[in-house]
């Protein structure tokens, strides 16, 4: 990202951000409500439209001055939302099914995909359940699991421990550690707690 502008009426939301990662860092943004974090990740993924600056991925510019150039579907992102978005009308292995069906990925490979993801979010039994059938760590996990399926480039996680207790926290870093040395995938985690990423982050800038 170079000098990215983002308003919303009057109001200016990211004033001149720019951010570069290497291949494979855990970046974690840091910043108060209203800091501009998750609009940031939203700009990223092509979810959000900047005014001003540009947004480059893995070498090829995605937007520039008010244009997505590369739209959000081809963009190759993961994006765990702060709600998870899970969808209520699907089991989990559904909605990974739906995810994987803009992909090239078939038949038995689907399958084993779908497989490979739910064991890395460490819910390897609970993809016939659908979402209110599961806990709140669960239902982290299962948006983790979506995120992961088409293998991105780029890992999106908007404060993904919000709503957890403190045990539960730490079970869940402990598991996105294990999944960022897996897959190793460029990673930007957005929370306003940094005791979530202690030990996670390669590095941490505050909005």
């Amino acid at each position: 990202m170079i000098d990215v502008r983002k308003h919303r009426g009057e109001s200016v939301i990211v004033n001149g951000f720019s951010l570069e990662l290497d291949e494979g860092e855990f970046v974690a943004l840091l910043g108060r409500s209203g800091s501009g974090k998750t609009t940031i990740l939203r700009l990223i993924a092509g979810l959000d439209t900047l005014d001003e600056g540009e947004i480059w991925l893995d070498g090829k510019l995605a937007s520039k001055d008010g244009r997505n150039i590369i739209p959000p579907r081809l963009r190759q992102i993961g994006f765990v939302f702060q709600d998870l978005a899970l969808w209520p009308h699907m089991t989990i292995a559904e909605s990974l099914a739906f995810v994987l069906s803009s992909t090239n990925i078939r038949g038995k490979d689907r399958e084993r995909r779908i497989a490979e993801v739910l064991a890395a979010a460490r819910i390897p039994d609970l993809g016939t359940r659908y979402p209110h059938q599961l806990s709140g760590g669960e239902q982290q996990r299962a948006a983790l699991a979506r995120a992961l399926a088409p293998r991105p480039r780029l890992l999106l996680l908007d404060e993904p421990m919000s709503s957890l207790d403190a045990e539960l926290k730490s079970e869940l870093a402990l598991e996105l550690g294990a999944v960022h040395r897996t897959f190793r995938l460029t990673t930007i985690y957005v929370t306003h707690d940094v005791s979530e990423i202690s030990g996670l982050a390669c590095r941490a800038i505050t909005l």
